[in-house]
């Protein structure tokens, strides 16, 4: 895996014409460091890995994704990956090996417990969202109206409608969470 992660690393750094000292002052991580990786001699946390992500403008994802499983149909839960950490507080797994080519998105999102009394500001997009509860408590607003969604609850929204959602429970919430359009495909 560090071999696969160095090589993808390397790649898009040699496409983007960026040398290993800009990487390494976009990310604070060494060129030492950053060399290493490139050749597959050491790991990467996934914070750090973020950072380089974020620095050659590709989801993270990118560095986990393989042709082999894309061509799958089914997805064990063992192979499931993080695709993404959203304000440190929101886990997303992306729920399919071959997404790039699908209309709806399917994420489980395993949403950490917020303790923040900032207020929670809404967004809307095109399309529409289906949100199931699995585990915990999901606080959803929608129209900045607050209901809280216990296991089992689900929501079908048009995602015009301004929304958001938060756990703001002591203890971790899961939901399934399914996305028309896709927005991590690329292909369309």
């Amino acid at each position: 895996m560090n071999k696969v992660i160095g090589s993808k690393v390397k790649e898009l750094r040699t496409q983007k014409k960026m040398t290993l000292k800009e990487l390494s002052e976009k990310t604070n991580l060494s060129t030492g460091f950053l060399s290493q990786l490139e050749r597959g001699l050491t790991s990467i946390a996934t914070d750090s890995l973020l950072s380089i992500a974020e620095a050659l403008e590709v989801e993270l994802s990118y560095f986990f994704s393989s042709a082999k499983r894309k061509e799958r149909v089914i997805q064990r839960s063992y192979e499931r990956e993080v695709y993404n950490i959203d304000n440190c507080l929101y886990v997303n797994y992306v729920l399919s090996n071959s997404i790039n080519d699908k209309t709806m998105l399917p994420r489980l999102i395993e949403i950490l417990p917020n303790s923040s009394d900032e207020e929670l500001s809404s967004f809307h997009h095109e399309g529409e969202e289906f949100i199931y509860v699995l585990e915990g408590i999901l606080t959803l607003f929608i129209n900045n109206e607050r209901q809280n969604l216990y296991p089992g609850d689900c929501a079908h929204i048009d995602s015009k409608v301004c929304h958001n959602f938060t756990n703001y429970t002591n203890k971790i919430t899961k939901i399934l969470i399914v996305s028309i359009p896709n927005h991590l495909n690329d292909t369309k």
